[in-house]
């Protein structure tokens, strides 16, 4: 069990406030000279459709326009889950929620002292089980990695995931929820990131960054001038906040490109993108589109997810082959020649024969306060190109049927085709049930 070092927390206290794949994997003797620094960048409450090159007529996001264009892009990725906490679980562990124990946002507790010790106290079982997970971390120590998180983190301390420094205290008594001071990072500049790379060149070791920046999440406070811009396309408020979020995240992301080339450090390592659930926002209130975040339909579910090594991994857009953030890590680890853990369903996105063999992969629906897998389920899916299923739980969703799409030729699921494909409906889901069983 990893242990808190009270004078590290002090410490990063003060610092918090001051288809055919076209790829070229590193090879092994490069990897044993120079070991990449990876950064993880994780966009928090953004639909797959809101980004330029993705086709949005409206959203400017340059920088990641830009970024696209240098990496191995895949346009049909997904996280396993909608929802913030169990789906950036997912990212650090490589494991389905079903397996890693972070079903929701939080564990059942009954509403008093909101984010104080009701919820605290009903929170740290969760967090004395997610302690035991190896996580990316972790596995990168073999390495000699320094590993650091800014954003969201909602699991306690930073330290709970294997970092070695953090802006996340996950104290509740001083607002310890989903990141504390972590959420300023992005909104109030990358000083703290800053900081950090400079560590970790003082040491002479490669490193690990967890951007996760609160963008384009709620509260949408963007900058006046990006407000005004987008007034001008729109008679919506919410809609033009909304869409000025998404930009003012990718300038944060420029901003963070701009530092690692400052640095010198571009070329030497892989940046890796991914969003953590979708959102689709009301143009009459200030909220989400049911069918989005916390939804199993691919509003909620589907992002684009891009690896950019420069001059490792050659640059493609992906339209056809299906990923998800499971393969996250073990892309990570094959770079790294690190052996992947027995207990990993992804694969490494560079390994061009597994990734053609593999059929399909799953998702899963908890309720946001979440008790057991067993009493909190809401939806199973399975997603087996050009097929996805969603099987609703048949107690806590015993009003909706099984709905079954062509999410090749139908990306929207407009068209439910289950009645019509009985076989294909009986496959995946006794594929679903032997996930389940796992």
């Amino acid at each position: 069990m990893k242990k808190i070092n009270l004078l590290i927390i002090a410490a990063t206290f003060l610092v918090a406030f001051t288809t055919k794949n076209e790829v070229k994997p590193p090879k092994k003797e490069e990897i044993k000279q120079s070991l990449p620094n990876i950064v993880f960048i994780l966009s928090d409450d953004q639909a797959w459709t809101d980004y330029g090159f993705m086709g949005d007529k409206n959203i400017e996001t340059p920088r990641l326009d830009k970024f696209a264009s240098e990496s191995l892009t895949f346009k049909r990725g997904y996280v396993p889950t909608p929802l913030c906490s169990p789906s950036l679980a997912t990212i650090i562990t490589g494991l389905y929620p079903k397996d890693h124990g972070i079903l929701g946002n939080d564990k059942v507790y009954e509403r008093g002292n909101i984010g104080g010790n009701e919820r605290a106290e009903a929170y740290k079982p969760v967090i004395s089980s997610f302690e035991k997970q190896t996580t990316l971390p972790d596995m990168l120590k073999e390495k000699g990695y320094l590993s650091f998180q800014t954003g969201k983190w909602w699991h306690g301390n930073h330290k709970i995931g294997g970092f070695d420094y953090g802006m996340t205290h996950g104290d509740p008594k001083r607002g310890g929820r989903h990141g504390d001071f972590g959420l300023q990072i992005g909104r109030k500049g990358l000083d703290t990131i800053n900081s950090y790379v400079d560590l970790a060149l003082r040491e002479k070791k490669p490193f690990f960054l967890w951007y996760a920046p609160f963008l384009p999440h709620q509260p949408h406070t963007p900058p006046q001038e990006l407000l005004e811009k987008y007034m001008k396309k729109t008679t919506s408020e919410h809609l033009a906040k909304y869409w000025a979020m998404c930009e003012w995240f990718d300038q944060t992301c420029g901003q963070l490109f701009d530092l690692f080339e400052e640095k010198g450090l571009t070329e030497n390592t892989l940046f890796v993108y991914v969003c953590d659930n979708g959102w689709v926002q009301e143009p009459n209130k200030d909220t989400y589109v049911k069918t989005s975040k916390r939804a199993p339909y691919d509003l909620g579910i589907r992002t684009p997810i891009m690896y950019k090594w420069k001059g490792k991994i050659s640059p493609k857009i992906n339209n056809e082959t299906f990923v998800s953030s499971i393969d996250m890590i073990p892309t990570v680890l094959d770079i790294l020649d690190i052996k992947q853990p027995a207990n990993l369903p992804g694969i490494s996105v560079l390994d061009t024969e597994k990734l053609n063999k593999r059929k399909g992969f799953f998702g899963e629906v908890y309720a946001h306060d979440f008790d057991t897998k067993e009493n909190s389920l809401y939806y199973n899916m399975a997603i087996f190109p050009p097929y996805k299923i969603i099987v609703p739980d048949p107690v806590r969703k015993a009003d909706e049927k099984v709905q079954l799409f062509n999410i090749s030729t139908d990306p929207f699921e407009q068209k439910n085709i289950a009645a019509s494909n009985p076989k294909i409906v009986k496959d995946l889901t006794d594929k679903i049930v032997k996930f389940r069983t796992k």
